[in-house]
């Protein structure tokens, strides 16, 4: 085997830890593939005599390269993400527990957690992340943010705060999600709206992110409260039949498919029983470049 193979070899026994480290950064799997190839560049350009752990070097390099993204984002963006942005999903089948469905969900986290991390600065959702999910020193990340380790430390610590008071509370129980999820799909299958106020929480949140191009009742929006939830519902039931429930990100989550060709998918948080948030996306270019699930 040639160094470059070995070189290769051992990048690939990162490569999971990278690809984490940039989706929770970017909330976006496509981008978070091109920060991973562009360490593997800037590996290949690096002489390895100076690099002692490998893995943390390209973690650092990832965090790097996912704050520039950010910036650059921030910079040229005509405007800012709205909020009814969702982060992509990382989709599985509901029964799905071999290898490589476990691998997808090692590498997901919560689109409630993803959401309230776009939200931060860039440079306090790169402290938070690295820090808090990958346990990478204060030390190695003050350089990346031009700021000293003090700073630093405050930068994750603004971002646990912020983390800690936005994020809704969840029942991490897949068969109680899966019950209130389940219940929704039925009222809205029957026209009931009454059932479908009843299985929201009375202070629900509603994020669609249906694209820049999407106008009209399916247009982005953020939608509060059980009843006004609940219309919008009502008024896409026609196509509830065309909906299966998948795990999104870890989570219980429905992909709604007519004639086998992915609409939206969504996730919902549920707490005592009901489902306090609701994420949906619905972005046509984006959901064609998602892997998801569409057969019944």
């Amino acid at each position: 085997m040639g160094d470059e193979d070995l070189l290769a070899e051992r990048f690939e026994e990162h490569r999971g830890q990278l690809r984490a480290v940039a989706y929770r950064m970017l909330g976006s799997l496509s981008e978070a593939e091109d920060a991973v190839q562009e360490a593997w560049l800037r590996l290949g350009r690096t002489d390895l005599a100076q690099v002692r752990n490998l893995g943390g070097w390209l973690t650092t390099v990832v965090g790097r390269i996912c704050l520039d993204t950010l910036r650059f984002r921030g910079a040229h963006r005509e405007e800012p993400l709205t909020d009814t942005f969702v982060p992509d999903p990382v989709v599985t089948d509901l029964g799905r527990v071999d290898p490589e469905g476990e691998a997808l969900l090692a590498d997901s986290v919560g689109i409630a957690l993803l959401v309230v991390l776009q939200a931060l600065d860039p440079a306090e959702r790169l402290a938070f992340v690295l820090h808090d999910m990958f346990a990478v020193p204060f030390e190695d990340i003050a350089p990346i943010v031009d700021r000293t380790t003090a700073a630093t430390r405050q930068l994750a610590s603004r971002a646990r705060r912020r983390v800690r008071g936005a994020q809704p509370a969840a029942d991490p129980d897949l068969g109680r999600q899966r019950e209130a999820v389940e219940a929704f799909l039925a009222a809205s299958r029957a026209g009931d709206f009454e059932a479908l106020v009843a299985v929201l929480d009375p202070d629900v949140v509603l994020r669609a992110d249906s694209g820049p191009l999407v106008t009209g009742l399916a247009a982005s929006k953020v939608a509060r409260g059980a009843e006004t939830v609940a219309r919008g519902a009502f008024l896409f039931r026609q196509y509830s039949p065309h909906a299966r429930l998948v795990l999104v990100n870890g989570a219980i989550g429905v992909v709604t498919a007519p004639e086998g060709r992915a609409m939206s998918v969504m996730t919902a948080t549920v707490a005592n029983g009901r489902i306090t948030a609701l994420y949906i996306l619905s972005d046509p270019e984006r959901l064609k470049r998602l892997d998801l699930p569409t057969a019944a």
